[in-house]
C-alpha cells in the first residue's frame, strides 16, 4: 500500500458533516485512496470535515491544523466543509492548510487530490457561490462499524435566521428524492444499519415530486414505513410548527421512536421574532403539549440560545418560566457567539457575554434538574435497546425513546449481540460519572 494514500477524515459540527463524512469516505475509496485503520501510525493524508455555526468552530479547525501540522510537518490537510465555505480566509492564509476545498466543490475533492500530488493545481483555494449548488451528493452517511446510521434527506436552507451562517456555508434548501432514499435505506439495512436518523439542516423544508404529486416531509416518512425493512427511525431538528397532527399520528408507527430534537432557540415571542424564527411561545407550549398528549413518554431534547443581542433580563425571565412549566427531557443550551456575516452580529444591542453565561448555567440547571426527574422515572421500567458496535456516551445501548443504557455484564455479549435490538430492566440511574453530566441508565438483559 503505498502510505501517501492513507487518510483519516476528521469530521467536527453536526449530524449532517457525519453523513457527508461518510460520502467523503466512498468517494475517496473509489478513487484509490485508503482509509486509516485503527492504530494507523502512517496516516499522510488529513480531511477536516469543518463545521462553522459558531467563530469558535473555525478557530478549533485551525488550532487542530496547527496540532496535525507539528506531529507531522509534512503530512497534507485537506480543509473541507462550512468553515471551508464561508471562512475561506482563516485557511488559505494559514501554511498548515495544504488544500481548501469548500462545500461548493466537495464532490471534486479526489481529483484535486490527485492533482496537488501531481504538481498540477495553481492554486490551493477552490470554492464558488454555494447558493448555485443544486446537487445533494447522495450515498454518504455510511461507516462499517456503526449501527446506526445519519442519512441525509434534505441540505441547504431558505429561513435565514439571523444569528446563522448556514445558508452561506450550504445554500438553498434542496431534498432528495424519495425513491433514492428508499433505495438507500434498504441497501443501509442489508449492511446491518438497525437504526436510521433523517437528518439535514432543515428537514421541515423537504419536498419532491412524485408523479405530479407534491411530497412533504410527513409523505416521505410514510413512504420509508412502508416500504423499507429498518425497525428504526428517528428524526433530527424540527421547530414547533413542524410537529403537525398527521406528523404525531405517524408516531403510531412503533418504528418510528418516540424522541423528538425541537430546534425552539427561544420561547420568548420577541426574541424569536428577532431571530426571525416563524413562530411564537403559544406555537412552543402547542407543540410540546402535543407531544406529551399524543406520544407520551417522549424523550424531547431542545436547543435554546441565551443573550441574543435583543434578549432583556426580563425576555429571558419569560423564557425560563415557559420552559419550567412545559413537558421535555434535556434542555441543550448555547450563550449567544457572534458570527461575522449574519444579520445579528451587526444588531446595536448586546448582551454582556458573562450575562450570556449566567442565564446558559440557569437554564443547564434547570436541565439537569429535569433530566434527573425523569431519568428516576425510567426506574424498573423494560426498555427495547439497540446494542451499540461502538459505546455511546454513557453505554453499550440506546433505547427506542432515546436513553443511553450501561447494560450490566455486556463485556461477555457484546460482540454476539452488537447490532441487535435486545430487552432490557432498568435497575439504576447513575449520575457519578462526571463526564456525562447527565448521568446514565444502568439496566440488565432479559432472557
Amino acid at each position: 500500500m503505498d502510505h501517501s494514500l492513507k487518510y483519516q477524515v476528521h469530521t467536527f459540527g453536526c449530524k449532517v458533516n457525519t453523513y457527508d463524512a461518510g460520502l467523503i469516505q466512498k468517494n475517496l475509496n473509489s478513487h484509490g485512496f485508503a482509509p486509516m485503520i485503527s492504530g494507523d501510525k502512517d496516516t499522510r493524508i488529513h480531511v477536516l470535515n469543518t463545521c462553522a455555526v459558531t467563530a469558535e468552530a473555525t478557530k478549533e479547525a485551525v488550532r487542530y491544523i496547527r496540532r496535525l501540522k507539528v506531529k507531522d510537518p509534512f503530512c497534507t490537510v485537506v480543509v473541507t466543509g462550512c468553515a471551508a465555505q464561508v471562512d475561506t480566509g482563516s485557511f488559505s492564509s494559514l501554511p498548515g492548510a495544504d488544500l481548501i476545498v469548500a462545500n461548493s466543490h466537495k464532490g471534486t475533492l479526489p481529483d484535486l487530490l490527485k492533482k496537488h500530488f501531481r504538481g498540477e493545481l495553481t492554486e490551493k483555494v477552490f470554492k464558488s457561490n454555494i447558493f448555485k449548488k443544486e446537487d445533494l451528493e447522495a450515498g454518504g452517511g455510511i461507516e462499517k462499524s456503526h449501527t446506526r446510521t445519519f442519512l441525509k434527506i434534505q441540505d441547504g436552507c431558505n429561513s435565514f435566521c439571523t444569528y446563522c451562517i448556514i445558508p452561506y456555508a450550504r445554500g438553498k434548501s434542496r431534498s432528495i428524492p424519495v425513491a433514492d432514499l428508499v433505495q438507500r435505506i434498504n441497501d443501509l439495512y442489508a449492511e446491518g444499519s438497525r437504526e436510521v436518523v433523517l437528518t439535514g439542516v432543515h428537514i421541515g423544508d423537504y419536498e419532491d415530486e412524485v408523479g405530479g404529486k407534491k411530497y412533504v416531509m410527513e409523505d416521505l416518512i410514510e413512504t420509508l414505513l412502508a416500504k423499507t425493512k429498518v425497525p428504526r427511525f428517528r428524526l433530527a431538528s424540527l421547530e414547533p410548527v413542524e410537529v403537525s397532527e398527521r406528523l404525531l399520528d405517524l408516531y403510531q408507527d412503533s418504528r418510528l421512536c418516540p424522541h423528538f430534537h425541537m430546534s425552539i432557540q427561544s420561547a420568548n415571542t420577541d426574541v424569536l421574532f428577532h431571530m426571525k424564527r416563524k413562530y411564537t411561545q403559544d406555537d412552543v407550549r402547542k407543540s410540546l403539549h402535543a407531544i406529551d398528549k399524543r406520544v407520551p413518554g417522549s424523550f424531547v431534547g431542545m436547543d435554546v440560545i441565551t443573550g441574543f443581542p435583543t434578549e432583556t433580563e426580563a425576555q429571558f425571565e419569560d423564557t425560563y418560566q415557559a420552559l419550567a412549566d412545559l413537558p421535555w427531557t434535556k434542555l441543550h443550551v448555547f450563550p449567544y457567539s457572534e458570527r461575522q456575516g449574519t444579520r445579528a452580529a451587526a444588531m446595536t444591542e448586546s448582551v454582556y457575554p458573562h450575562v450570556r453565561a449566567e442565564r446558559a448555567t440557569r437554564l443547564r440547571d434547570l436541565s439537569l434538574q429535569r433530566y434527573t426527574e425523569q431519568a428516576k422515572l425510567q426506574l424498573n421500567s423494560v426498555k427495547r435497546v439497540l446494542v451499540l458496535k461502538n459505546a455511546a456516551k454513557g453505554g453499550q445501548g440506546l433505547s427506542h425513546d432515546y436513553w443511553p443504557v450501561d447494560i450490566a455484564g455486556a463485556e461477555g455479549f457484546l460482540d454476539h449481540w452488537a447490532g441487535q435490538e435486545v430487552d432490557v430492566k432498568i435497575t439504576a440511574y447513575d449520575h457519578s460519572n462526571k463526564q456525562h453530566m447527565e448521568g446514565h441508565l444502568i439496566g440488565e438483559v432479559l432472557t
